[in-house]
């Protein structure tokens, strides 16, 4: 079982990868995979650079992950991600045996760890993961609340600036 600062450290390093997929203007999204107290993989989101519906940060973070074991299971590994998951990236949870979720900020459009449904506890599956949210939920939502504001902003920028444009070239 982890302590409340264990699991807090983890979450921020997975805040530190949210960081990354901002600066590339990405939805600020990180995961990360601790096994046995360590970091075996990293991930932040990479869609809109990569054109990969796919490109989640679990997803990166499982990879990365397996790879760093050389096995596909992540029977006692630990996923920790500042969103909550959504249902491709709870199915590779189950399928790669992640024992514990922590997550910071419930998903009301997507999350599948409990929010919208719970996949990771379905007892028709044949693994189900322990869910812990709200994880620096405070910090994960504000990186996300902060960033579609500022996306908002830089569209209604471009918008005026692409109106002003097309104003000059009619005269």
């Amino acid at each position: 079982m982890l302590t409340l600062q264990e699991k807090e450290y983890f979450m921020s390093e997975a805040i530190k990868e949210a960081k990354k997929a901002r600066k590339k203007l990405e939805v600020p999204i990180g995961a990360i995979i601790v096994l046995n107290g360590r970091i075996i993989g990293r991930g932040h989101n990479d869609r809109e650079e990569s054109h990969d519906a796919t490109a989640h940060a679990e997803m990166f973070a499982i990879r990365e992950a397996n790879k760093t074991l050389g096995n596909w299971r992540l029977e006692d590994a630990q996923l920790f991600v500042t969103l909550e998951p959504c249902s491709m990236c709870s199915g590779a949870m189950i399928l790669s045996r992640v024992k514990e979720l922590y997550y910071g900020a419930a998903d009301p459009k997507g999350g599948t760890a409990g929010t919208l449904m719970n996949l990771l506890t379905d007892s028709r599956f044949n693994h189900q993961v322990e869910i812990e949210q709200g994880i620096l939920e405070s910090e994960c939502s504000a990186l996300l609340t902060n960033f579609f504001r500022e996306l908002r902003k830089r569209k209604k920028i471009e918008k005026a600036e692409l109106k002003g444009l097309n104003e000059m070239q009619k005269d």
